[in-house]
């Protein structure tokens, strides 16, 4: 029967891409290593070729992005990761011999990487090129199809992205869809090879509902309150200069931007100071808008009825907010509760590493945590007993920047971990094979059992 067949007729848009994208699958399941390299390369010359383009868009759709900071964070990122697989897609295709223990030789072993098939990537608004590209590269280097479903809050960069996919793939290699919500829910209803999706973690679980009508396995990368924890010997205004950049680079827009920060009592006063004054000095005249009436609006209402410290004006004319701390909120205030994806910062006190501790495992696990101090008893505290997708340790962010280190989250923040080698891993089937010997011993082991077959079971329980 035709993949078409299996839905209602005649088929939308969604359907008709995924049919397509099935149908290629099937004629050429194993593309060689040349193909993959191909693919690769063109994902490369896409965004080299188009960069100002691309940044050019996103600034129209967020209303103001500085394009080094696209640059930076999209482009730059992007175009790391295209190169780390190029480097080493061959080697990862290699089939993999594993041990093979004494009592099964003289047989071998090895594991075959194969493509899953048709891989859906559902892409956020945040950082729609490079919280879409590792994704893209991996699957592509594993030798798939994908269908990709860019957000409709940044219409721009998203229709871009489809002329030009259009122009640098064939459709039965890389297709994007366009539309809204409804469009996004089609593509989670598909009975893909795997889907990925970048995005809340409310909408996260609508997701993996849909994907489980079809048993499709789901990568979920999501968010969650990531903490800093200024902890002993820390040097506060390194600490805040590196604070400020992860939370003020796409105006806090960012999933693992620190969402609230701990620091001792006796120094909270000196180092929201700092935090002010890095602010101010940073994010003057390079400073992204946020991306609509309607987050500007939540924003503003997270701090309603809280005393807070402002590092500048805001304009909701052109959605430019600046960065506010609060000071020790209400633990059950919304700002404490929800994720703030924005330029607002929280500052609880403690006097105890315990306190930090017990907090973070208390509001569920956060896709970043950020440490900073020289006390090494209490760096390995905190990373050994409290859980985070991943971790940078004196600084923010360059986690996610790193080739060979797996990004994903755990629990509420996400499921699946990804990028380099964790990508192709990802989004590819690993087979074990068994090549069975012709001087086998196997047959001893073989109904009916009698008296050899349960001597040779005996030595094998023995010596195993």
């Amino acid at each position: 029967m035709a993949t078409a067949g299996l839905f209602t007729e005649p088929p939308t848009p969604v359907v008709a891409a995924y049919s397509r994208l099935r149908d290629a699958y099937r004629s050429e399941p194993y593309p060689s290593s040349e193909r993959r390299y191909f693919w690769l390369t063109s994902l490369l010359r896409l965004l080299e070729d188009n960069d100002a383009a691309l940044c050019s868009a996103l600034s129209q759709d967020f209303g103001r992005r500085s394009p080094n900071e696209t640059q930076l964070t999209e482009i730059f990122t992007s175009i790391v990761e295209v190169r780390h697989c190029l480097r080493n897609v061959r080697h990862w295709m290699l089939p993999r011999r594993v041990h093979t223990p004494w009592y099964m030789l003289p047989a071998r072993a090895r594991v075959l990487s194969q493509p899953v098939g048709v891989v859906g990537i559902i892409a956020p608004w945040n950082y729609p090129i490079f919280l879409s590209v590792p994704a893209l590269a991996g699957a592509l280097a594993a030798g798939n199809r994908i269908l990709l479903k860019p957000s409709e809050l940044t219409p721009a960069t998203s229709e871009l992205l489809a002329t030009l996919v259009a122009q640098y793939f064939p459709p039965e290699v890389f297709t994007v869809v366009l539309g809204d919500a409804d469009t996004g829910k089609q593509v989670t209803r598909l009975p893909l090879d795997h889907l990925f999706f970048t995005g809340s973690t409310a909408v996260g679980r609508e997701v993996a509902k849909a994907a489980a009508e079809n048993l499709t396995p789901v990568t979920l990368e999501l968010g969650g309150k990531s903490p800093a924890v200024l902890a002993t010997g820390a040097n506060l205004d390194k600490a805040a200069r590196s604070i400020i950049v992860g939370k003020l680079l796409n105006a806090g827009q960012t999933c693992i931007a620190p969402d609230y920060c701990f620091v001792p009592a006796v120094e909270a006063e000196q180092f929201a100071e700092r935090l002010l004054h890095h602010a101010r000095k940073m994010f003057s005249a390079e400073y992204t808008s946020i991306i609509s009436a309607r987050h500007y609006e939540r924003l503003e209402s997270l701090t309603s009825g809280l005393q807070v410290l402002s590092a500048g004006n805001d304009n909701a004319a052109s959605r430019t907010m600046s960065l506010k701390i609060v000071l020790d909120p209400p633990p059950d205030s919304r700002l404490m509760q929800e994720e703030i994806f924005g330029p607002i910062l929280p500052l609880l006190t403690y006097s105890s590493i315990d306190e930090v501790i017990t907090h973070v495992n208390h509001f569920g696990r956060p896709l970043a945590l950020y440490f900073f101090g020289s006390d090494e008893a209490e760096r390995d505290r905190v990373l050994l007993e409290t859980v985070a997708g991943d971790v940078t340790v004196n600084d923010t962010l360059w986690h996610i920047a790193h080739p060979n280190l797996p990004f994903g989250g755990s629990g509420t923040s996400g499921h699946g971990a990804y990028h380099g080698e964790y990508s192709f891993r990802l989004f590819s089937h690993e087979k074990g094979v068994y090549y069975q010997s012709r001087l086998t011993a196997a047959p001893l082991l073989y109904p009916p059992f009698g008296r050899i077959a349960r001597a040779t079971l005996s030595l094998l329980r023995r010596f195993a």
